[in-house]
């Protein structure tokens, strides 16, 4: 049996005329349990969004729905106007990385790992391909790191690692699962004004957060969610206390200030619990 080729080709933006992702009516039942239902939106390209919401709330399933990765038992994903699946445009950077920190790898290795849609299976990288892995770690900020060994790296280090790899594919929409998780104030600065960059350049990124108050103020969209859709829009929109409440419950405080409503919810970097 053939196996199926990855689309190797991602839209020309100045011509594509579809959102760079759209939901419809999705649900994901797992293991009898639903851990999705009735979420619909869609982005344009170059759109930030920020998915926030509990834990088990169904953000990790999401993203993998969302990547070709998991399969919704109702509803449609289309990025770009076709299916997710081994979507070459489509760069998913889940919680956990499945690279082995103590392989003697250097980060440049790491980050050519992402050419090897675009090469194919049998050709080797090129002088294109490793000025385009340069290009990429130049601008995430790890140029100098080029030779580190990947178990030298720090949390936001190995962020940025990741990301690079995520954009040697070419990618067009990064699907990033609690990227922040973890790193110290500095390195979430430089993760989310990186994102910001890429925003300008079009690349489309949807990134699962529980910080509220970062979502609230770097992200143009949000989504909250609570395995249905409470909210998608802008934070304002969003984030007013009765849809909070209904995502929240009691585990969330609402202060008050003269901007409106600043929302503080769970802190801690636990994914929905539907992993594999």
């Amino acid at each position: 049996m053939r196996n199926k080729q990855p689309h190797r080709s991602c839209p020309d933006f100045a011509h594509a005329g579809d959102p760079a992702v759209e939901a419809e009516d999705l649900a994901v039942v797992l293991d009898g349990k639903v851990v999705l239902e009735g979420v619909t939106f869609q982005l344009d390209p170059g759109g930030l969004l920020a998915v926030v919401g509990p834990n088990g709330a169904g953000k990790t399933t999401l993203l993998r729905v969302l990547s070709g990765t998991l399969l919704p038992t109702a509803g449609e994903v289309r990025v770009f106007g076709t299916r997710p699946t081994r979507h070459i445009c489509i760069a998913y950077l889940p919680q956990r990385s499945e690279a082995d920190l103590r392989f003697p790898l250097s980060v440049a290795d790491v980050v050519m790992t992402g050419r090897v849609g675009r090469l194919g299976p049998l050709r080797r990288p090129g002088r294109t391909d490793r000025e385009q892995v340069a290009q990429a770690m130049d601008l995430v900020g790890i140029a100098h790191l080029s030779r580190r060994p990947i178990g030298e790296l720090s949390g936001g280090e190995r962020q940025r690692m990741f990301l690079a790899r995520a954009l040697v594919q070419e990618a067009s929409v990064l699907l990033l699962d609690e990227p922040l998780a973890g790193l110290d104030t500095p390195a979430q600065d430089g993760i989310l004004a990186l994102l910001g960059r890429l925003k300008g350049e079009r690349i489309t990124s949807i990134v699962t957060l529980h910080e509220l108050d970062l979502a609230q103020s770097h992200f143009p969209r949000v989504l909250l969610l609570n395995r249905r859709l409470i909210g998608f829009g802008t934070p304002k929109e969003v984030f007013i206390p009765d849809r909070l409440r209904a995502a929240y419950g009691s585990g969330l405080r609402l202060f008050e200030t003269p901007s409106g409503p600043v929302a503080l919810g769970e802190s801690c970097c636990e994914g929905d619990g539907h992993r594999g």
